[in-house]
């Protein structure tokens, strides 16, 4: 009787002690279901490596939007330089301060046929 008093007490649960110690794995609990813990370790890694590669995919579209909204700024801002610069009382203004012989025809254009 004493012996088998002694097996109740036992298998009450893991102590802590035995937990620390690494004694719970040695159950046959841990033993059968090596290969599923395994694969869920696995899992658990696969998981958090996803979740980490895609915060990295976000923060680097996050930039690149950043970046397009400032070349897409520039290159308007350019557009309307240009724009400005290509005007045609521009032109006259800047051709009559270089004192060239080029002067605003005055017949209108016409088509060749």
């Amino acid at each position: 009787m004493a012996t088998s008093n002694n097996n109740q007490t036992k298998k009450k649960g893991p102590s802590f002690k035995s937990i620390m110690l690494g004694d719970v794995l040695e159950t046959d609990f841990f033993r059968r279901q090596t290969k599923l813990l395994i694969i869920v370790m696995i899992m658990i890694i696969f998981y958090i490596h996803n979740r980490y590669a895609a915060q990295q995919q976000l923060i680097e579209i996050d930039i690149l939007k950043k970046e397009l909204q400032d070349i897409k700024y520039d290159a308007l801002t350019r557009n309307s330089e240009l724009v400005e610069r290509s005007r045609q009382s521009r032109i006259e203004e800047y051709i009559s301060q270089k004192e060239s012989k080029l002067e605003t025809s005055t017949n209108p254009p016409y088509l060749l046929k």
